[in-house]
């Protein structure tokens, strides 16, 4: 007999095989993963909501269908959860922000719907940041959520939640979103797989702040999970049209070109003087860059695509910052355009530049997509030499919390030296910027134990032949280990 924290951490796409095969009922496997957040969710806080009695029922139907032979998609029967922002009719949308607290959704996000039609069985969302915000996970709604490699650090953000809850067992998929590294940060800090898939590939209806329900650029919904086969799966089952395109368009996402790990053409980077990145963090990678060279995988450590990094690092902190901003609320916005009126225009800081991006005119963002599009162009030739770059997803591995202090404020340790928690924004932008796919795996830990996350980026629209890369260089790597606390619990 299989015990609980057998099922708890195989990947989706082996939940699914088990239930299809007969070896565990879809209720069976839904009390063990409730049974495990009744355990480990006080310690943890990652889960913030659930619908026991609906997924309960749900469960119970999968297994009628099940007995008669019907399947209902890839997924069916397979527990999950999902991020707090996106809309789950009868749970509160939050998005961390107490005015929003009593908000109780009247329907299903798009993705969310994507994820029912394939079979999963939804019964809970997972914590975010205010405004999801950050690459920690609290808010003073639901409180902190911490790492279950250790909880005295943060889970990562603003999908922290979903990482967390991954990581420890208490979901076997996750949905989640990211425009500045909210799905791929939380995979490296909690070490599980994460996908940011190319935008405007997944619809966002219904993952958005209320009152400001319209798609925000840059940010996407995408997976999180413990392989990457469950990726492509949950990937797959979400790329769709928008629900006012699908009359007339069609998306078939095109399939890798490659047969194995050999063909693909890999080039990385590891540095940047934009982001300095912690040595325990570079050590790790460049040794997971040794293994895809010793099993045959062709690496080039020193071409890069040919655009001047700073100017794509302003324009990304030019674009999101002014998304962003036009979800922020009266207050925040006009706290913010006070802020940028005061300082000195020759003050270059991360808070000036993101306080002038929040207000900036029209004229502005638009000399900043003529820009974006020459970016654009720049990465399309550099993908004509290679497949994927390879790179960091952060700074440092997990950081211990740190709340008290404001963002543009904050700093992190890097190989002993204090650095500003902001210029991480610059690994999260190569990808976002440009809408490329970007694939995080695990990639090992540091000696202090903390996991490391390889960031994968593709082609514009290649996001499975980025997942594929992912699930080459997982078999090689480990893939996903269990945190030691949770891993035999």
């Amino acid at each position: 007999m299989k015990d609980a924290s057998y099922w708890a951490f195989l990947p989706a796409f082996e939940l699914a095989r088990a239930l299809r095969e007969g070896e565990i009922s879809a209720v069976e496997l839904l009390e063990c993963f409730l049974d495990r957040v009744r355990r480990f969710n006080p310690e943890l806080n990652a889960i913030v909501a659930l619908d026991e009695t609906g997924a309960r029922q749900r469960a119970r139907e999968a297994d009628e269908a099940s007995a008669r032979g019907e399947s209902w998609g890839p997924l069916h029967g397979v527990p999950m959860t999902v991020k707090e922002s996106f809309d789950v009719k009868g749970l509160p949308t939050t998005w961390g922000v107490p005015a929003f607290r009593d908000m109780i959704a009247e329907s299903n996000a798009s993705a969310v719907d994507a994820m029912l039609n394939a079979g999963a069985i939804v019964f809970g969302k997972t914590n975010v940041p205010y405004m999801l915000a950050d690459w920690q996970t609290f808010n003073s709604i639901h409180g902190t959520t911490n790492n279950p490699w250790d909880r005295t650090r943060a889970p990562g953000g603003s999908s922290g939640g979903a990482a967390a809850a991954l990581a420890s067992g208490m979901t076997a998929l996750e949905l989640g979103s990211d425009i500045g590294s909210s799905i791929r940060n939380p995979a490296h800090f909690c070490g599980v797989f994460g996908h940011k898939p190319s935008f405007g590939l997944v619809p966002q209806t219904g993952h958005g702040v209320p009152g400001a329900e319209a798609p925000m650029d840059m940010q996407v919904c995408g997976p999180l999970a413990r392989s990457a086969e469950d990726l492509a799966l949950a990937l797959t089952a979400l790329a769709r049209p928008e629900a006012g395109e699908i009359s007339a368009w069609r998306l078939r996402l095109p399939q890798p070109k490659q047969n194995g790990l050999q063909d693909f053409r890999a080039a990385a980077m590891l540095d940047s003087p934009l982001c300095a990145v912690d040595d325990s963090v570079v050590s790790r990678l460049n040794s997971a860059l040794d293994t895809i060279e010793k099993a045959g995988g062709h690496v080039d450590r020193s071409s890069r695509p040919e655009f001047a990094m700073q100017e794509s690092h302003e324009l990304f902190l030019q674009v999101l910052r002014g998304a962003v901003g036009a979800i922020l609320n009266h207050k925040d916005y006009e706290a913010i355009a006070d802020d940028a009126a005061r300082l000195p225009e020759q003050d270059r800081s991360y808070r000036a530049q993101a306080a002038r991006a929040t207000v900036q005119t029209y004229r502005q963002w638009y000399r900043g997509q003529v820009a974006r599009r020459r970016l654009r162009q720049s990465w399309a030739r550099f993908f004509e030499s290679f497949d994927v770059l390879l790179c960091p997803v952060a700074a440092v591995a997990a950081f211990p919390h740190d709340q008290d202090i404001p963002r543009h404020a904050r700093v992190i340790r890097v190989n002993g030296r204090d650095e500003s928690y902001n210029d991480q924004l610059f690994w999260a932008g190569l990808a976002s910027l440009s809408y490329l796919p970007s694939t995080v795996v695990p990639a090992g830990r540091t000696a202090q134990g903390l996991p490391v996350g390889l960031q994968i980026i593709g082609p514009y629209l290649q996001d499975l032949s980025t997942i594929e890369y992912g699930r080459l260089v997982s078999s090689l790597l480990g893939g996903f280990a269990a945190p030691t606390a949770y891993a035999d619990r």
